[in-house]
């Protein structure tokens, strides 16, 4: 059994400083629950998505640098997070998830599958990666994929599978858009059931210019069953045990399998949850009021991240300047917003 910390966290791009204090504190919320893992989304450390920040040394740099300050305070359990990676050449960037234990970062897994439609335009900053490696973590084989590589049949998750994965950690920086949380779970449930191992989901959290996450990070069972779901539109450590299936390791798979010692974790290492952390099992719904949240935590990103102390509105009377004036009031406070 393996102790999972999913923890969405609400970050702002290109604010290194504050998104470290910000994956510390749900490091260190997972490490008080006893967990062994904790995953943190795509891109956790630039934030997401980090755009033409990309193409500046300097910037990748500085995320190296934030990442070994996190790897030294991963004491307590191994972390995995998302970060612009710099390749071996210049001008070569990789969408990555470095795994960190015992104050050091034992390895890399780069993204494969680069998104290029609708809100997604990574093939401008990205080289693919390849599937692997394996991580041994606390007796059990793990996988690591990024997003995407999700999504696509017979990809890199089928080939970490494959070559033994007993579970998969999955990074995410997935928008919201109305229907896309039922869409993620059926595919999350069909996928755990082909490959027969479970799924580990973590999605970001907040608004950022025009896209907004919404959370909803969850895990599957090697059935396909959804075993947990954090809160959507909300900062969370979910903390959940997961059984594993036993499965031999393909050597010739052409997958490296990597060592990883768990650092003894200060919190409660009973087997079952620790107390006020149960599984939640919820229904999925497109409703009005989930639309209306998304809005709400939308603008007040928008404001707040662009440090706007407070809003204008034009209200002329009609349905739409009062809905707008709703949704302002609610994200910012009353006190926040001016209308005329």
């Amino acid at each position: 059994m393996l102790r999972i910390g999913l923890c969405q966290v609400n970050l702002v791009v290109g604010d290194l400083e504050s998104n470290l204090e910000r994956i510390l504190a749900g490091l260190r919320e997972a490490e008080a629950s006893g967990a062994d893992v904790a995953i943190f989304p795509e891109l956790a450390v630039s934030g997401y998505p980090p755009e033409d920040l990309l193409l500046k040394p300097r910037f990748l740099a500085d995320c190296r640098a934030t990442l070994e300050k996190l790897a030294a305070a991963a004491d307590g359990c191994v972390a995995v997070v998302g970060l612009p990676l710099g390749g071996e050449r210049a001008g070569v960037v990789y969408n990555a998830a470095a795994i960190c234990a015992e104050g050091a970062v034992a390895g890399f897994v780069r993204k494969s599958q680069l998104p290029n439609y609708g809100v997604f335009d990574e093939r401008r900053y990205f080289s693919p990666g390849e599937a692997g490696p394996l991580f041994r973590i606390g007796g059990v084989n793990l996988g690591v994929s990024i997003c995407e590589d999700l999504w696509i049949d017979g990809g890199a998750v089928n080939e970490l599978a494959e070559a033994g994965a007993e579970m998969i950690l999955n990074l995410n920086a997935s928008p919201y858009s109305q229907g896309k949380v039922a869409e993620r779970m059926e595919l999350l449930s069909r996928r755990a059931a082909e490959i027969r191992c479970p799924i580990a989901y973590v999605n970001l959290i907040g608004g950022q210019d025009e896209l907004i996450f919404d959370g909803n990070s969850m895990l599957f069972s090697a059935s396909g069953d959804c075993l947990a779901r954090a809160e959507a539109f909300a900062e969370q450590t979910l903390v959940v045990d997961v059984e594993t299936p036993e499965r031999a390791r393909a050597p010739d798979s052409g997958i490296d399998l990597v060592s990883v010692s768990v650092p003894r974790s200060s919190g409660p290492r009973s087997g079952a949850l620790p107390p006020g952390r149960p599984p939640e099992h919820r229904s999925v719904s497109s409703s009005p009021s989930e639309v209306y949240s998304a809005l709400v935590l939308g603008t007040r990103d928008y404001v707040s991240k662009n440090g706007f102390d407070r809003v204008c509105l034009g209200v002329s009377g009609g349905v739409d300047s009062a809905l707008t004036a709703a949704i302002a009031c609610d994200a910012l406070g009353p006190e926040r917003v001016c209308c005329v």
